[in-house]
């Protein structure tokens, strides 16, 4: 069905949610290039520190064999302790920026995400139908291809450095063991730059299909964006019910303030408003309730039951209708109006006082 084709972009809290569960795209071919580019040439750079740490550990070691005889319980530890501290000595900084370099690496595609649900057992990973399944996917199809890709050009730069540089090689017989691991290490690492510069691009070009897989794995439904929708905002019916019910509230308790109003304005059928004024506590006359229609005959029909008094003045009522809210004071410009009313409802306050 239509409603079912996964059509929509992911919304913001689907790329949330999957997020957390560990599920992000990332290139792991450009990490692993830009992580031996990064390895070669820091070996490159490191290669005269580590080859004195080599120089000192192959000379410390033969003037022991000549020297220490025999080999006991009790000086093989110092022997040992000092194998350690040549070998972290040579080679801890190598594998520290070989470290770094693939935290920094992964941390800039993943933003720094650790997942614990990507550690948790999933039956589907050892299902034999779903890998057989992904071994003939599109996927599987792509990183087929990349892989006959990376084969194909390493074996191409192999031989094309191999052949230029081959007539070299027997000169290396002349020449000092220095010299000779100083053109091997430089041939190395320029064959690893030149197979590296041509996997970057490749792995450039896998991090963007990356992306587009994992954006149309991640695509939606029209379905489930309603559903989703309705589960972060409420169900639209649900929301309309409860919205009602505190109408029906504020109304009940707007009513119950009708029978201490002062006045009733009404419009006569259309709007009706409650005024109350109490010098000591407002400045000026205060909106106990209002309504339009059947709120407003509800309103007329307490105010009459209570014996409030009830005028008719379609303007004011429109205005006061329109422009104040219930418990709140009336603006200036009804002052005047609103005053003559009041005045008349507390001269025959007065009367009916003096007839008693």
């Amino acid at each position: 069905m239509a409603a079912d084709e996964k059509t929509e972009k992911a919304t913001p809290k689907r790329r949330r949610d999957e997020r957390k569960k560990g599920n992000i795209f990332q290139s792991h071919d450009l990490t692993s290039v830009l992580s031996l580019l990064l390895i070669f040439n820091a070996l490159r750079l490191l290669a005269p520190y580590i080859y004195k740490y080599i120089q000192q550990a192959v000379q410390l070691f033969f003037s022991l064999a000549a020297t220490m005889y025999p080999v006991t319980d009790g000086n093989i530890g110092d022997i040992l302790v000092k194998a350690i501290l040549l070998f972290m000595m040579a080679a801890l900084p190598l594998l520290l920026v070989s470290m770094a370099g693939a935290v920094i690496f992964t941390a800039f595609q993943t933003k720094m995400l650790f997942s614990a649900d990507a550690l948790k057992f999933k039956g589907s990973r050892i299902n034999p139908l779903k890998g057989f399944k992904r071994l003939f996917s599109l996927r599987s199809t792509i990183e087929l291809l990349k892989a006959i890709a990376k084969i194909s050009v390493l074996g191409v730069v192999i031989y094309l450095n191999i052949k230029n540089r081959i007539y070299e090689y027997p000169r290396l017989m002349d020449g000092s063991v220095v010299g000779a691991l100083s053109f091997a290490g430089d041939s190395l690492v320029s064959l690893v730059n030149t197979v590296g510069i041509m996997f970057l691009v490749m792995g450039v070009f896998d991090y963007l299909y990356q992306w587009w897989d994992y954006e149309k794995n991640l695509r939606m439904s029209k379905q489930e964006i309603k559903e989703e929708y309705k589960q972060s905002e409420g169900d639209p019916q649900v929301k309309g019910k409860i919205k009602e019910k505190q109408r029906q509230m504020a109304s009940m308790r707007m009513m119950q303030k009708v029978p201490e109003a002062d006045v009733i304005i009404r419009n006569p059928t259309h709007y009706a408003i409650a005024i109350k004024y109490d010098s000591e506590k407002n400045r000026a006359p205060v909106v106990l309730a209002k309504g339009a229609d059947r709120v407003a005959l509800r309103i007329v029909e307490i105010g009459e039951e209570h014996g409030i008094y009830i005028t008719e003045d379609k303007p004011l009522a429109r205005g006061l209708f329109e422009a104040v809210d219930v418990d709140m004071e009336i603006p200036a410009q009804f002052y005047q109006a609103v005053a003559a009313i009041l005045a008349v409802v507390y001269n025959m306050r007065k009367k009916k006082h003096a007839s008693k």
